[in-house]
């Protein structure tokens, strides 16, 4: 039974001192591929390091997070992703959108980085990784505006209810990033996870943040996807073995690898 992490951060600091052995417990509970989505120029280098030493299980994707979207710095981040785009390979456009929780003021810019690095995804013909925080209707329609058939990708953590699941998987190629947050008591979450048919779902951790139940308020880390394949299950009412097989089709699908 083989899982796909399909968003975590590695690469950061929270994982300095023991990431071999994160990975490799990952790896014993089956979480045998970990996406790693990239948050700004500064976090390139150990991200690409960690995906070249475990080329079999991590692979990199290239963005500018929106929380790292800044009017002095904007230009030259957006062009380190066009530089990185043109010379590495990545297996996505991620993690880029919009936060409105953080910083409102930022919207704008935020807006335009965004509309670029889509505009880059579809150039390198790869999906995108999108995070929505505060943010889905301003993001969504983002995405109906530019959306073609060179176009996918996933909006990471979903939180939202039934009608903005309709709104992604009437885009076509797009997926509904499920992690941690699918455990939370009284998140609501399960409640629209009941009704969507497990084609548009993929597994994600978002480590280090988010730990799912009962680790909440801890570390995530990618070996945790198995308790969120089991809540998945159990509000399916399948076996987790048919949750492994659909969300690693479904990722696979995806990103292409």
């Amino acid at each position: 039974m083989n899982f796909i992490d399909t968003h975590t951060h590695l690469f950061l600091k929270q994982f300095k001192d023991d990431i071999d052995d994160v990975i490799d417990i990952a790896i014993r509970s089956g979480i045998t591929k970990m996406f790693l989505p990239n948050i700004n120029s500064e976090t390139t280098d150990s991200m690409l390091q960690l995906c070249e030493k475990y080329p079999e299980n991590c692979f990199a994707m290239m963005g500018l997070h929106p929380c790292d979207v800044k009017k002095e710095t904007m230009e030259k981040e957006l062009l380190h992703v066009e530089e990185m785009l043109e010379k590495e390979k990545f297996i996505s456009v991620g993690e880029i959108g919009l936060d409105l929780y953080w910083n409102k003021t930022t919207l704008e810019i935020q807006k335009m980085a965004f509309e670029f690095q889509i505009e880059l995804a579809k150039k390198h013909k790869l999906p995108i990784v999108i995070h929505v925080r505060d943010s889905f209707l301003e993001a969504i329609e983002i995405v109906e505006k530019l959306n073609d058939e060179n176009l996918s990708g996933v909006f990471h953590c979903f939180t939202g209810n039934v009608d903005d699941s309709k709104r992604i998987t009437d885009l076509g190629n797009f997926y509904l990033g499920i992690g941690g947050v699918l455990t939370f008591k009284n998140s609501g979450v399960d409640k629209t996870i009941e009704k969507i048919d497990m084609k548009h779902l993929i597994l994600e951790t978002d480590s280090p943040y988010l730990a799912p139940t009962p680790y909440r308020g801890k570390r995530n880390e990618s070996k945790y996807i198995v308790n969120i394949a089991e809540k998945l299950s159990e509000i399916k009412g399948i076996e987790i073995e048919e949750v492994a097989k659909i969300t690693t089709e479904n990722a696979l699908n995806l990103f292409k690898i």
